[in-house]
């Protein structure tokens, strides 16, 4: 870590303090990174440096020409680039008392150690057989949000909770990027292969990345790079005309078409090993293909032809819908626009094209239902998109562990007769998935990040959870997010009293759940203050706005109808048998009642009770829960960092606070609308 001890406090580790690593560091490993390790090899034996000068083991480290001899080792971490490893893999076993991880290249020795380093003792324990690792996604991406400058309506980083950019100050990049240095650490630790550094809504100062701040761009790379990371941009769809001077931006334009290869060709040069480019198009005001009557294809294969001879990707977002319809019209419907825009060009996208689909067809809503559109695609590269940063989930203010909501995510059965995951569907498995047979390259899983420049990284130190559950959840959807939970506690307070763990994962298992009880009910989404940046209860905030309407509550019911039937349609664009599922009121699971059907206060749910009761019930236990959070945390004082232990109680002060107005206002409001009163006669305001 870098020495800041003369400045601000030093940066929380995160979930590699030095005492994580005792059980590799105190004994004597053997490391033969090969030929080819270059930089991400050259880590992993600085790590391994680190932790043995630090806990008192040895190490030895093989030239490629060298052997290991008769030399006694209880660690040995190999590459073996015969092709019987996939080149991010790696097999650990234990045999005779040593532990072997054998890798296929230096990313996957890399992920081979942090194995080790997860399991701790229980790697050097017992003799077992070999365990294969590989990640399921090629592709495992944090977008950044960051704008370079502070923007006068988003900040520094939009939809960031954890204080400013750690790459950009002053108005460019930062000069030190020792900060950076320490975040890609944390990322190769997890298995994140990918990280685009600047706002998808891309600003005037974010455009010029691509030309005369290249070069920063480039310093970026190369302190990613040792840690198995590629540098992506988001760039922005008119880019010719506000970088290039040209008159159009028309994706069929000869000369736009030449300036985007021209431009290609200066990113890689600088920056062999770049990724590619992240777009956000023809949404939220955002410039785009529409305004030369040009389609999304059309705009996402500019960009993918000019990157191609390079090996770039296109990362094309499908979050595009109209942000200025009438709220008066019931048939328009913001969950509909995405399939209704990119479904019929199925099979028009270029090889190189990844369509970057957001988990639920709205917008990160607390519970909402697995988008359509990533079943829809078959001749497209389809990667799903989360949110780390707690945008609807508490702004990184509230314990809110969201790896069981991504776990739920990545492995519903969404497609093919429910034989398919999403997480399949995102990385091309299994095996052939054109209508002709022909295997598909895979998308990726990626996700907005939750980072900053505080001092724990992520503003709410238990916040830290979100983006280690990210990291292991696109390496492997179907790893056990309560068993990564717990990972995370061991990694981050190692040897710490066994109250410690106890505590923390007692009321961060299942703190999702929590979360929705005290805000949106049964899949209602948008009830947070636009005004506080969707923080905090507003009941009616968008109900009457431009950008949607999404509880239609009345007299006489709450919910949306999206039926066939009766509603919007949106239910027709599942596959089965999803389609009949939600349709129909009967099957409809009742966590997503609302988000699919409107109907009366006293509908009964399945669990017995009626719709209203079960709004006043949940909100008012909810928030007796999370209360019961602060006591148990005060009990830890003087078992955590004292400054781990202000912040994450001054958090959950608020978070009591915040979830006491969200009780209020929603039982009060939804009580005034039905005139039904709380059976159990809690008092209603």
């Amino acid at each position: 870590m870098t020495d800041r001890t003369t400045g601000p406090p030093p940066v929380h580790p995160a979930w590699l303090p030095d005492a994580a690593f005792a059980p590799v560091g105190s004994r004597r490993v053997l490391v033969a990174p090969g030929p080819d390790a270059g930089p991400v090899g050259e880590t992993v034996v600085a790590e391994l440096r680190r932790a043995t000068a630090a806990h008192g083991g040895a190490l030895t480290v093989l030239a490629p020409d060298d052997t290991a001899g008769d030399r006694h080792h209880d660690l040995v971490l190999g590459v073996v680039a015969d092709g019987t490893q996939h080149p991010e893999g790696f097999t650990r076993r234990r045999s005779g008392g040593v532990t072997t991880v054998v890798a296929g290249g230096a990313a996957g020795l890399l992920y081979g150690l942090h194995d080790v380093v997860r399991l701790g003792e229980r790697a050097f324990g017992d003799d077992h057989a070999p365990v294969v690792e590989a990640p399921v996604a090629p592709v495992r991406m944090l977008d950044h949000w960051d704008n370079i400058d502070v923007h006068p309506v988003m900040g520094q980083v939009e939809r960031g909770y954890a204080g400013g950019s750690i790459f950009y100050a002053d108005g460019r990049v930062r000069d030190d990027l020792s900060r950076v240095a320490d975040y890609a650490r944390l990322l190769g630790s997890i298995g994140v292969n990918a990280v685009a550094i600047n706002n998808v809504n891309v600003h005037a100062t974010e455009a010029r990345l691509l030309t005369d701040g290249l070069a920063d761009v480039a310093r970026v790379a190369d302190v990613f790079r040792p840690h198995g990371v590629r540098t992506y941009l988001s760039v922005s769809f008119g880019s010719p005309m506000r970088l290039g001077g040209l008159a159009t931006n028309d994706p069929l334009d000869p000369d736009v078409q030449a300036w985007w290869a021209a431009t290609a060709d200066r990113v890689w040069a600088a920056i062999p090993d770049f990724g590619g480019f992240v777009v956000k198009a023809d949404s939220e005001g955002q410039p785009g293909p529409f305004a030369y009557g040009r389609d999304h294809a059309d705009g996402a294969n500019l960009l993918a032809r000019a990157v191609a001879p390079h090996g770039g990707t296109v990362f094309w977002r499908a979050f595009v819908y109209n942000h200025e319809q009438d709220w008066r019209d019931r048939r328009t419907d913001r969950a509909r626009a995405a399939y209704d825009h990119f479904a019929p060009l199925d099979g028009r996208f270029d090889d190189n094209v990844v369509l970057q689909v957001k988990y639920g067809p709205l917008d990160f809503q607390v519970r909402e239902a697995v988008s359509p559109v990533i079943a829809a695609m078959p001749r497209t590269r389809v990667a799903v998109e989360l949110q780390v940063t707690q945008e609807y989930t508490g702004h990184q203010k509230h314990v809110c562990y969201l790896g069981p909501l991504w776990s739920d995510v990545l492995g519903f059965p969404l497609a093919e007769d429910a034989t398919r995951t999403v997480a399949e569907i995102a990385s091309g498995l299994p095996g052939p998935r054109t209508p002709e047979g022909a295997e598909l390259q895979a998308g990726g899983i990626t996700a907005v990040s939750n980072v900053g420049d505080d001092e724990f990284w992520t503003g709410h130190p238990l916040a830290q959870a979100n983006l280690y559950a990210y990291g292991r959840l696109a390496w492997d959807p179907s790893a056990d997010p309560v068993a990564l939970l717990d990972e995370w506690l061991d990694l981050t307070f190692p040897g710490a009293d066994p109250r410690v763990r106890e505590t923390l994962h007692a009321f961060m298992d299942g703190s999702w759940l929590t979360y929705e009880k005290y805000t949106a009910p049964l899949g209602v989404c948008f009830m947070v203050d636009p005004l506080r940046g969707h923080y905090g209860p507003n009941v009616d905030g968008y109900e009457y706005s431009k950008w949607g309407t999404y509880h239609f509550a009345d007299r006489d019911g709450i919910g949306v109808d999206r039926t066939v039937a009766t509603g919007t349609g949106f239910t027709g664009q599942y596959q089965a048998p999803w389609d009949a599922v939600y349709e129909d009121l009967a099957t409809c699971p009742d966590e997503l009642l609302l988000f699919f059907h409107h109907v009366p206060y006293q509908h009964v749910l399945k669990s017995g009770t009626t719709v209203i009761q079960h709004i006043y019930d949940t909100r008012a236990d909810a928030v007796d829960v999370v209360e019961s959070w602060v006591s148990r945390w005060e009990a830890l004082r003087g078992l955590v960092d004292d400054r781990l232990h202000a912040r994450v109680a001054e958090r959950l002060a608020e978070q009591v606070r915040s979830a006491t107005e969200w009780r209020d206002q929603v039982r009060t409001y939804f009580f005034r609308k039905s005139g039904v009163p709380d059976a159990s006669g809690r008092p209603i305001y």
